[in-house]
């Protein structure tokens, strides 16, 4: 029983205010907004920063429920993944891992890769340049939520990838959204 006490202590100092591991759909998702907007709203948090938080919590819950490859441990599973929300003194952070095939990494990569290496207005114009040259897939819109991540946050997507077994690695995904208004 002493992994409960570890797990709070572990989210007391990482300064957790969210956790949600297991299956994400479309259903667990809205829960999850749900509590994290009551959570949002009775921390008094000012308006900008909480929509700018929302939208990034959307964004990274919407990113596991489309990317999220199936196979875990060579079990069959609906979109297993994590979900979490840190809020320290200057910043939220909103996080999220989840399995992917080995074979997509390095294009998801590039991409995290060329966003991080924008500034404010190298977002703006490929932000425009996927909505106009882009037919969303049935998987989504070729990265436009990294992008929107990244603009909503004004600060770099932190990324890496462990490796989980011979074809699969788990893709964590952290984005920082400042609690001052710049």
């Amino acid at each position: 029983m002493n992994f409960i006490y570890d797990l709070h202590r572990t989210m007391m100092s990482q300064k957790l205010i969210l956790v949600y591991q297991g299956d994400f759909t479309q259903e667990s998702t809205k829960s999850i907004l749900s509590m994290a907007e009551r959570n949002l709203d009775s921390s008094g948090e000012e308006s900008s920063i909480k929509r700018k938080v929302f939208n990034v919590m959307v964004e990274a819950l919407q990113n596991i429920v489309k990317h999220s490859d199936e196979l875990v441990d060579g079990q069959v599973r609906s979109h297993a993944a994590i979900f979490l929300i840190g809020k320290e003194a200057n910043r939220y952070s909103i996080m999220s891992g989840n399995p992917v095939q080995k074979t997509n990494v390095p294009k998801l990569k590039k991409n995290l890769e060329q966003i991080n290496g924008l500034d404010k207005d190298g977002l703006k114009e490929l932000y425009k340049e996927i909505i106009k040259n882009t037919t969303i897939s049935d998987k989504g819109g070729a990265g436009l939520g990294f992008v929107d991540m990244a603009r909503k946050s004004g600060g770099k997507l932190e990324f890496e990838f462990p490796e989980m077994n011979a074809d699969y690695c788990f893709f964590c995904l952290k984005v920082n959204v400042p609690r001052d208004n710049e």
